[in-house]
């Protein structure tokens, strides 16, 4: 019996686990904030907007900087898995960016670490192609795999921009140790550069090196703010909505919790 598992405690009317009531309330909350922002947003209604992005809003300039000079843009999904969170928000970018380079006829090659990446790249950007009626503008050699290695996918892509010198690099995804390496070759050749990572440790290197840098949680905003889908609008303004309760219940707990308040209101409700 020394080593016997402890009990599993019931649940209060077979819902309410002890000690978590309040993560069920708060996901319930954020659920109800979705489902009524989405909503309104999709009848029309008003929501609040999201703010403006400089390196969203740059996009454009930079694909055309790349036009007018007549030569390539290149966009990094960087290292991630395909089930990574910032490979799965870079795929509605790289969408845009396809778009946009097949519509002004701008040669776009997209490099990839991992293969199941690769794939749909691949595909994303061939229906880009198809979406705007140039599908015969479609190069699959553009497409690239180099390497799951992360050493050996960052040389070739050093190569590959020492070589070609791309006038555009988009970098937007999961990034490590290779993210200097990669931004100041861009920064050399001069390129215009825009990045986004949640990765907290590269973020710097990226504001050193990039013209415009997606600071954390603002690459996962990216997708509804390109799209201004009333959907994908209305859960980013649900989650904001619910990060500011949070920190407000965090700000009046902490005070309670100084001061001493349990005591206080115990006593009060005692009475």
């Amino acid at each position: 019996m020394l080593f016997a598992a402890p009990a599993t405690p019931m649940p209060v009317l077979g819902i309410f686990y002890p000690g978590e009531t309040a993560g069920f309330f708060l996901i319930f909350m954020l659920g109800l904030l979705i489902y009524v922002f989405s909503r309104r947003a999709g009848t029309g209604k008003r929501v609040p907007s999201i703010r403006k992005i400089p390196g969203l809003e740059s996009i454009d300039e930079a694909i055309g900087r790349a036009t007018e000079m007549g030569k390539a843009v290149h966009y990094s999904i960087g290292i991630g898995g395909v089930t990574h969170a910032d490979t799965i928000a870079s795929w509605p970018i790289l969408e845009y960016v396809a778009r946009t380079c097949a519509k002004y006829d701008t040669k776009l090659v997209q490099t990839n670490r991992n293969y199941l990446v690769y794939g749909v790249c691949d595909e994303i950007i061939k229906q880009a192609y198809v979406a705007v009626g140039k599908p015969e503008s479609y190069n699959p050699n553009d497409v690239r795999w180099y390497s799951d290695s992360q050493w050996g996918y960052s040389t070739a892509v050093l190569g590959y921009m020492n070589r070609d010198k791309p006038s555009t690099n988009f970098m937007f995804g999961s990034f490590a140790a290779e993210t200097l390496l990669l931004a100041e070759a861009g920064a050399v050749l001069g390129c215009m550069q825009i990045a986004g990572t949640t990765n907290i440790l590269q973020i710097p290197f990226f504001v050193a090196t990039c013209d415009y840098t997606l600071l954390g949680e603002e690459l996962y905003a990216a997708s509804a703010y390109i799209s201004k889908d009333p959907v994908l609008v209305g859960t980013v303004v649900a989650q904001d909505i619910m990060k500011m309760l949070i920190a407000a219940v965090t700000l009046v707990g902490g005070i309670f919790a100084t001061f001493k308040a349990d005591k206080w209101l115990k006593n009060l409700f005692a009475k």
